[in-house]
């Protein structure tokens, strides 16, 4: 499913209202272009020099979970390293997408140092999670589809009647839109049953996805569910400025 561009997020990120998600885009693709994940960077070599190089990498930055759950030192800062980390071009582009489309509202609703440490602290819940999950896997995890889960969980709840476009495989790809309280929890349905039924190898790990959508939209609920209450300049107290 394919978020469709908003002209409200449009005009957010034209307007630059949404520095956080211009950042956070431009330093995963900077991080994936310099890495071996991208193939472009002469330094790392090709073939099975590049291969092992890409290993090595995603070792290092990335989230192997019987190492974070058995607290080893180095894989104490993995979850937030991981997060800028991307296994290959269709795994960046997909993420950067949805952070694109989902990011920009979201950041303008929330202000940008909130949704700065909202975006970071769901997605290494949300590897943590999985993590946690998983406790004796030694496969490595990385990517920001945790944190971006968390971003469309939190979107669910501030624009729930906001349209959405929608490819479904079974109505054969066709464009269908329909508002984000129909799309997103049949999104995060889809993720809850694969992860029902992944494999303990490399994959998807959608269980990361289920956990931050489930943490972006009890953020959100929690933070937003109280609307705050404005005084108007007719009703303040004399001596006093409304706020």
């Amino acid at each position: 499913m394919i978020g469709e561009w908003s002209a409200r997020a449009g005009r957010a990120l034209r307007e630059h209202r949404a520095p956080v998600t211009y950042g956070l885009i431009g330093a995963c693709c900077v991080i994936f272009l310099i890495g071996p994940s991208s193939g472009m960077n002469a330094a790392f070599g090709t073939g099975d020099e590049l291969l092992t190089a890409q290993r090595v990498y995603f070792r290092r930055w990335g989230v192997v979970p019987a190492e974070l759950i058995g607290a080893e030192p180095r894989a104490v800062l993995t979850p937030v390293t991981a997060l800028f980390v991307h296994g290959s071009w269709l795994h960046l582009l997909g993420n950067m997408l949805f952070l694109y489309v989902f990011g920009a509202m979201t950041e303008e609703r929330m202000g940008h140092i909130q949704f700065a440490l909202f975006y970071v602290a769901c997605g290494c819940l949300a590897l943590l999670g999985y993590a946690v999950a998983n406790a004796d896997s030694s496969q490595t995890l990385v990517g920001a589809s945790g944190a971006i889960s968390a971003v469309l969980g939190a979107f669910l709840y501030l624009f729930p009647g906001a349209r959405v476009t929608s490819l479904f495989p079974f109505l054969f790809f066709l464009p269908l839109r329909f508002p984000a309280w129909v799309t997103l929890p049949f999104w995060v349905a889809l993720q809850w049953l694969a992860a029902g039924h992944a494999t303990r190898g490399p994959g998807v790990a959608y269980l990361a996805h289920v956990v931050g959508f489930l943490l972006g939209f009890a953020y959100a609920w929690v933070r937003y569910m109280w609307p705050t209450r404005v005084t108007s300049p007719a009703s303040a107290p004399e001596g006093e400025n409304p706020p």
